[in-house]
C-alpha cells in the first residue's frame, strides 16, 4: 500500500494557521500595530478604508528591519522576540509565536516599506498568497509601513463570511482601543476612509482614558492601586452609578497585554459586591503586573487567555484591591428608600408629616375622618409623589377597613372588597401558571379580561390585578407596557409617523468615537421614531428633538447613551436593526416598576396590551400576566 501521509505546502499551511490567527480585519489590525509597538515606536498610525476589506497600513517610527530581517518575517515561525524555550516565560513583548505575518501575507496582498535609522536606503517587499513576488532597496522614512489590501481575496468564502461594514469597523476600533489603552505613552491616530477617527497624543492614563471615551467618563472614575511582592496592580474603576447592562468597557491587561478573564472578571464584580444593581457591569481598566515566570501566556493563537502559577491568589489581591479603591474615595451604597416603596408610610415622608399624629380609619367610612387630611390631600393629584402617598393612605385604609366589626356597608364597599380579595388572595404562595395554559384558554377568555369594567388595582407600584370570569390575572406593568410599545414602534418604523417635540434650544453632544460610529449609522432609522438628530463635526451631534413620549423625563445624552446601549445587546442577539431600535426604545420609554398609575391609566395599559399582536410576552421575553385560578385559590384554604 503507498504511503498516503505528505508535507503540506507552506502555502495551504500559512492558510490554515491564517484561519485561527486572521479571523477578521480587526484581527490584522492588532497584529501589525502589537508589532510596531514591539519595535519601539512612539507614533503609530493606522489607515483604514472599508473596514479593512480594502486597505490596512499601519505606519511607524520603530527600529525598523534589515534587508534580509524583511525577507526572513514572512516566514513561518520566524521571530526575533525569543531564542530559546525559556524565553517562552520571559515574555514582555506582544508577539512571540512568529506567525502573524507569514498568515496575513497569504490571505491578502501586501506591501511592506522598511528602514533601520541608521540606515541610508530601504527595502520595499511585496508579497501576494504566501508568496514574495518583488523585493528591492527604496527610499523611505525610517520605521516600517505595513499595507496589506484586499484581505480574503483569494478565500472567497471567508470574504463573503465578513459582517456589514459597521460591524466589522466597531471590531477595528475595539483592537484600536485595547492596544492604544496599554500604551499611553505613545501617539496614536486612526483614519477610516479619509476621516480622522482618533488622535492620541501621549499623555498618562487617565488622560488616554478621556481621550478615548470623551470628556464625560472623567469624574466616573476610581483609581485603583495595589502594589505586592507578588503582583502590582493599578488602573481606574467606574462608579457604581454609572454602571451599564452591556458588557464591553471592561479591560484587564497583565504584563500590558490584553487578555479576558472570566474568572478575574468574577473578582471585581465580587468587590462591588452590595454597591452594584443587579445585572449591571461597572466601567474597569486594570493593568496587573506580574513576573512572566508565574504566567503562561502561550495558551491561544490570539494570546488573550493567560494562566497564573496561582490564580486564587491573583483573584484574592484583585478583589481587595478594587473594594479598598471604593471604599477609600467614597463609593458607598445609595439607599432609595422612596423606590417601590407600597407600604411606605405617608406621614414619614418629612419633617412636618412626622409630627402630624397617626390617625385610623373611621368605623363606618372608607375615608380618613380628620379636617386635617382633606386640606393634606388637596391639589396633590398634579404631583406624582403626593398621588404616591394618596395611594398609600388607600391601601392603608383597605387593611384597617373592617377592624370596627360593623354591619354597615359604606358607598364603594363593592370595589373596595373586591380589591380587599386581591390583596389577600396575593399574599399566598400561588405558582405561576406554564404559557401553555395560558395560550389553552383561547382569546376568549383575553377578550372577557379586557373588557372588564371593575376598576384594576396596583399592587407594590409593579403589578396590576384585575378580576377575570376564571379568578384574576396578575400583569407586570414594566413589560406589558414594553411589548406595547415594542409594536407601536415597529409600526411607526414602518409608516414613518413617529411625534417630534422640537427642542427650544438645540443641544451639542460629543460620544466616544465608536458610540459616534454606530449613531452615524442609525440617524435615518431612529428618525421615523421621533428623533432629530443631526452629525455635527467629528464624534458631534445636535439635538433639535425628542420623541415626545421620552422628552423631559432624562436628559438627551442619557436617552441617546440608553438607545445605544440597548441596540448593542440587540446586535449582540442578532436581531435586524429596526428589532433592536423598537426594543431599545420600548425599555426606555416604558412606565417602570414603582411608577403609581390610576384607574384609567390602569384600564388603558390593559385594554392595550389585549390589542397587541402578541400580548403573552414583553419583546426581551418575560411574561406579561399570569393567571390564577379561583379553584387553585381555594386549594390553599384547605
Amino acid at each position: 500500500m503507498a504511503d498516503v501521509i505528505q508535507l503540506l505546502p507552506d502555502s495551504i499551511a500559512n492558510q490554515i494557521a491564517a484561519g485561527e490567527v486572521i479571523q477578521r480585519p480587526a484581527s490584522v489590525v492588532k497584529e501589525l500595530m502589537e508589532n510596531a509597538v514591539d519595535a519601539g515606536s512612539k507614533n503609530i498610525k493606522l489607515i483604514v478604508k472599508d473596514a479593512g476589506r480594502t486597505l490596512i497600513q499601519v505606519i511607524d517610527d520603530g527600529c525598523g528591519m534589515s534587508e534580509t530581517d524583511a525577507r526572513m518575517s514572512f516566514e513561518r515561525h520566524a521571530t526575533s522576540k525569543i531564542r530559546s524555550a525559556e524565553d517562552l516565560f520571559a515574555i514582555r513583548t506582544m508577539g512571540f509565536r512568529g506567525e502573524a505575518l507569514a498568515s496575513i501575507a497569504s490571505v491578502a496582498q501586501v506591501e511592506l516599506r522598511t528602514r533601520r535609522h541608521a540606515s541610508e536606503m530601504g527595502t520595499l517587499l511585496q508579497a501576494e498568497g504566501s508568496r514574495v513576488k518583488s523585493q528591492e532597496p527604496c527610499q523611505t522614512a525610517a520605521g516600517t509601513s505595513f499595507s496589506v489590501k484586499n484581505l480574503f481575496y483569494n478565500v472567497p468564502a471567508r470574504r463573503n463570511f465578513l459582517k456589514a461594514n459597521t460591524v466589522e469597523f466597531r471590531h477595528i476600533l475595539d483592537e484600536f482601543e485595547r492596544v492604544v489603552l496599554a500604551n499611553p505613552d505613545i501617539f496614536f491616530s486612526l483614519h477610516h476612509n479619509g476621516s480622522e477617527v482618533f488622535h492620541l497624543p501621549p499623555g498618562n492614563l487617565r488622560q488616554r482614558i478621556t481621550g478615548v471615551f470623551g470628556n464625560s467618563i472623567n469624574n466616573r472614575l476610581v483609581p485603583v492601586t495595589e502594589d505586592t511582592d507578588v503582583i502590582q496592580i493599578k488602573g481606574f474603576v467606574g462608579k457604581p452609578e454609572f454602571a451599564k447592562k452591556l458588557r464591553g468597557e471592561q479591560y484587564f491587561f497583565v504584563n500590558s497585554r490584553f487578555i479576558k478573564s472570566s474568572y478575574l472578571h468574577h473578582a471585581v464584580m465580587s468587590a462591588y459586591e452590595e454597591v452594584l444593581p443587579k445585572e449591571m457591569y461597572p466601567f474597569y481598566l486594570l493593568f496587573l503586573d506580574i513576573d512572566p515566570a508565574r504566567i503562561d501566556v502561550n495558551v491561544h493563537p490570539t494570546k488573550q487567555e493567560i494562566k497564573f502559577e496561582d490564580d486564587r491568589l491573583v483573584y484574592n489581591y484583585l478583589k481587595v484591591a478594587v473594594r479598598h479603591g471604593l471604599g477609600q474615595y467614597g463609593v458607598m451604597p445609595s439607599l432609595d428608600f422612596e423606590q417601590e416603596s407600597g407600604l411606605k408610610l405617608p406621614y414619614l415622608t418629612s419633617k412636618q408629616e412626622q409630627d402630624r399624629p397617626f390617625v385610623t380609619p373611621a368605623r363606618n367610612s372608607g375615608a380618613w375622618q380628620n379636617d386635617e387630611s382633606k386640606t393634606f390631600s388637596a391639589g396633590r393629584d398634579n404631583n406624582p409623589a403626593q398621588r404616591r402617598e394618596d395611594n398609600n393612605l388607600r391601601n392603608w385604609q383597605l387593611l384597617y377597613k373592617d377592624l370596627g366589626g360593623t354591619d354597615e356597608e359604606p358607598e364603594g364597599a363593592a370595589t373596595s372588597a373586591s380589591d380587599e380579595e386581591n390583596i389577600q388572595t396575593l399574599t399566598i404562595g400561588s405558582s405561576w401558571e406554564s404559557e401553555e395554559n395560558t395560550l389553552g384558554k383561547g382569546n376568549d377568555e383575553a377578550l372577557a379580561f379586557s373588557k372588564q369594567h371593575k376598576v384594576p388595582y396596583q399592587l407594590q407600584g409593579t403589578y396590576i390585578i384585575s378580576q377575570i370570569k376564571s379568578g384574576y390575572m396578575l400583569i407586570d406593568q414594566q413589560s406589558a407596557h414594553e411589548r406595547i410599545l415594542y409594536e407601536q414602534y415597529l409600526s411607526m418604523m414602518e409608516t414613518r409617523q413617529g411625534s417630534i417635540q422640537q427642542q427650544l434650544f438645540p443641544i451639542t453632544l460629543n460620544f466616544s468615537p465608536n458610540d459616534a460610529t454606530l449613531l452615524k449609522d442609525l440617524l435615518s432609522e431612529i428618525q421615523p421614531l421621533g428623533f432629530d438628530v443631526q452629525e455635527f463635526g467629528v464624534n458631534s451631534f445636535v439635538v433639535n428633538g425628542l420623541p415626545a413620549e421620552l422628552a423631559g423625563k432624562q436628559s438627551e445624552r442619557s436617552i441617546l447613551e440608553s438607545l445605544l446601549e440597548q441596540h448593542k445587546i440587540g446586535l449582540e442577539l442578532q436581531l435586524n436593526t429596526r428589532e433592536s431600535l423598537a426594543r431599545s426604545m420600548a425599555r426606555s420609554a416604558a412606565i417602570k416598576r414603582g411608577q403609581l398609575l390610576n384607574d384609567t391609566e390602569m384600564q388603558a395599559l390593559i385594554d392595550q396590551l389585549f390589542a397587541c399582536a402578541m400580548p403573552f410576552r414583553s419583546p426581551f421575553g418575560k411574561k406579561c400576566f399570569v393567571t390564577y385560578e379561583l379553584e387553585d385559590l381555594q386549594k390553599q384554604f384547605e
